[in-house]
């Protein structure tokens, strides 16, 4: 890894998570909060709206390499692309940027906050929660759906390299193909526990849900709140173990 200011390197994870995070509880707040223009509707349309606020983070954040998400964070370190430091220092700016995006959304839905009467749907724009609660079970489909980003994101270094000249080079491509990505992952394994896949994009939050003046909000939920983070650190760790053996065979 070329050398890096690390100051720049914090503020632009900063952003990119912020934006990652108005962008994609945004949209949870627009279908999950009564009186909304987009209310009702539906968790596919949850689904591409992550996608594309990942897209809008990912391209915000380029100086760092786009990383915003921890558990990719611990992929690129075991996989050696990032250096310890640089790790933590990303790690610390995704939580603080996806704090401040978690209150943006806030400002942003205020009155329909207020206005909300189910306190688990206030929740549920911050954080995820399961639709069967089981721990065990929660964590596993945390781990699948982090493994599925992770390693897949690892492959797109490999595919299509534009460095080394291969053809259809997905690397000029990067913020496309990871927002695809996530919009596939939130259809096909987002269910069990609305896929977190990303431990900042959930404790950030859950904190900023905790702290803000929020009328009639409840529970944090905070029992539940270790699986979102420990499922994605171990997702993303076993695609960064298992990917030089897996990704050459292809």
């Amino acid at each position: 890894m070329t050398d890096i200011n690390l100051g720049l390197y914090f503020l632009s994870e900063f952003v990119g998570t912020a934006m990652l995070i108005l962008l994609g509880c945004g949209v949870v707040a627009n279908v999950a909060l009564a009186k909304n223009k987009g209310y009702a509707g539906g968790f596919l349309m949850v689904n591409w709206g992550w996608g594309l606020a990942v897209f809008a983070g990912v391209l915000v954040s380029a100086y760092s390499g786009a990383i915003i998400n921890p558990a990719v964070g611990i992929g690129l370190l075991i996989a050696g692309k990032i250096t310890f430091a640089a790790f933590l220092v990303a790690t610390a700016a995704e939580l603080l940027g996806a704090i401040v995006g978690a209150v943006l959304v806030w400002l942003a839905y205020k009155q329909h906050f207020d206005d909300e009467p189910d306190a688990a749907n206030k929740l549920g724009v911050f954080s995820t929660g399961p639709a069967i609660r089981s721990y065990g079970w929660n964590l596993v489909t945390e781990i699948i759906g982090t493994f599925v980003l992770v390693f897949v994101i690892l492959a797109f270094a490999d595919y299509g390299d534009i460095e080394v000249g291969t053809p259809g080079g997905l690397g000029p491509l990067t913020a496309l193909p990871v927002a695809l990505l996530v919009v596939g992952i939130g259809a096909s394994l987002g269910g069990p526990t609305g896929y977190a896949i990303n431990p900042a994009r959930d404790l950030g939050p859950r904190i900023a849900h905790a702290i803000l003046p929020i009328k009639g909000k409840g529970s944090s939920d905070w029992s539940y709140s270790w699986v979102p983070v420990a499922g994605p650190l171990i997702g993303g760790a076993i695609a960064a173990l298992l990917a030089p053996a897996l990704l050459s065979l292809a």
